[in-house]
């Protein structure tokens, strides 16, 4: 069992994020303490060959002013032990101090050394040893050469003992790096694991589950933050997939109700053909408006959704509402109803042109039903700072704040509209379509005073421009070409 959980360990993220981390801070730590190693044994140096070639000075100056006799005498006053050896030109040892501690120096590289201008320097060692005699060498005047040294013995000490200090100060470092690899590493993967949870809570059912978010800012924040709009989007999906399921549940009863009573009817009567292409006209008929209402659910639950796929043109808004207009050019004779459209010749807009002349159609079909004869409907188009405003006003009806509060509902029909022929799916589509174009829709209506519904869309430059010489155009509507809901 403890193998297990050690070879499970050994594979998570946490385990390795500690490695790094405490590889990473020893590295640095160690690092550091050689940096350290390298300066404070450089320093010693400069301090120890300052201390030599001082000393190497002074001698020298004794030796020219006062001659053998003032160089020995200085050496027996001097607090200081120095190895100090003159020789002659000829190379005859005339001076040689070196205390009885390093008798084991081996002196005779020094003796092949000719006579330097200027301060030179040597180093001699013993033999499994790493103590070192450091000498600096000048020639004098009359061709003497002075020799100063003194050993590394006392460096030597104190970089042991540095050395020490460091190997003691990695036993906490290494333990400090694991701690804090740890706590890192538990820190960072908190927002893993808490997304870890709400997917384990949402396989197990939970649904409304969600990340908690940190309000961090950082790329695990964002994680989190990206995985719950994928959830809201799912949830959205599954509840547009729940809606129209319930929909089409609810609305196919009574078609599919006429269409077998009408078939019932036919199968009793033997051999009528007037009354089986009645009862098939029926079953068309009645299959064509579910087919109508299955399309326009289908539309509706993909806006809504966001999966609808719309063609984004440049739209001369001008020419769409004419067009949307043209549609109905004798549906109102009889009504005498008036139509007017104002817009500006140069107002364009980046949409889906099919999809928008479907919003214009539905809205205007809208307002033709509950316009008494006789009354107005106006379609207008214009800029407004960075949107651009359509708006479909009508002299109708109108409609109680009760019906305003359902208007949008799928499938919804107030009592005025149950004696008029609809699906009830206009208005829903109308609002999928605009929110689809990243718009919004508003209505405002008051009984026996009409209604007014404004639609604002992002405005998106285009560089196109289509002459359209009609910038406002009133005239009766004509007859109903496209099938609107």
């Amino acid at each position: 069992m403890c193998l297990k959980f050690l070879d499970r360990l050994r594979h998570t993220t946490g385990f390795h994020l500690t490695l790094w981390y405490a590889a990473l801070f020893i590295l640095h730590t160690l690092a550091l303490g050689g940096l350290a190693y390298v300066l404070l044994s450089a320093s010693l140096q400069e301090r120890d060959r300052q201390s030599i070639a001082m000393e190497l000075h002074e001698l020298a100056a004794l030796y020219h002013s006062s001659g053998l006799a003032g160089v020995q005498q200085e050496l027996q006053s001097a607090e200081k032990p120095f190895f100090v050896r003159l020789a002659g030109a000829d190379r005859a040892i005339l001076l040689l101090t070196l205390p009885e501690q390093w008798a084991a120096f081996t002196l005779q590289p020094l003796e092949t050394i000719s006579v330097p201008a200027d301060v030179t320097w040597h180093e001699v060692a013993i033999h499994n040893d790493n103590h070192r005699l450091e000498v600096a060498s000048l020639g004098l005047a009359d061709g003497v050469l002075l020799q100063v040294g003194q050993t590394t013995e006392d460096r030597s000490h104190v970089l042991k003992r540095f050395r020490a200090i460091l190997a003691l100060v990695m036993l906490p470092v290494i333990a400090l790096g694991f701690t804090g690899g740890a706590v890192l590493a538990l820190r960072t993967l908190r927002p893993l694991r808490s997304l870890i949870c709400t997917v384990r809570s949402i396989e197990a059912g939970a649904l409304d589950m969600r990340v908690a978010m940190r309000q961090t800012g950082d790329e695990l924040d964002e994680l989190g933050s990206l995985f719950n709009k994928m959830l809201d989007k799912i949830a959205v999906l599954i509840q547009g997939m729940r809606d129209a399921l319930d929909n089409v549940a609810h609305e196919l009863r009574t078609p599919v109700a006429r269409i077998r009573a009408s078939a019932e009817v036919a199968l009793q009567v033997e051999r009528d053909p007037v009354l089986y292409r009645e009862a098939l006209a029926d079953c068309m008929e009645e299959s064509e408006r579910l087919l109508t209402m299955l399309h326009t659910l289908m539309d509706i639950s993909e806006a809504e959704t966001g999966m609808m796929k719309l063609v984004l043109e440049p739209v001369h808004l001008a020419e769409l509402l004419v067009d949307a207009v043209d549609l109905y050019r004798y549906v109102t004779e009889d009504s005498e109803l008036t139509v007017s459209t104002t817009a500006p010749q140069t107002l364009w807009l980046m949409a889906d042109r099919n999809r928008l002349r479907q919003v214009i159609a539905n809205l205007l079909d809208n307002a033709i039903k509950y316009t008494p004869r006789g009354g107005q409907i106006t379609l207008t188009a214009y800029r407004e700072r960075t949107w651009v405003v359509v708006v479909v006003a009508d002299t109708g009806s109108g409609m109680s704040p009760e019906v305003l509060s359902h208007i949008w509902d799928r499938l919804y029909r107030g009592d005025k509209s149950r004696s008029h022929r609809g699906l009830g799916l206009g208005l829903s589509l109308v609002k999928a379509v605009v929110q689809a174009h990243k718009g919004s829709v508003a209505v405002a209506s008051t009984p026996g005073g009409g209604s007014q519904f404004t639609l604002r869309f992002p405005e998106t430059p285009t560089n196109e421009t289509v002459p359209f010489p009609v910038a406002h155009r009133t005239w009766p509507l004509g007859d109903q070409d496209e099938q609107v809901c």
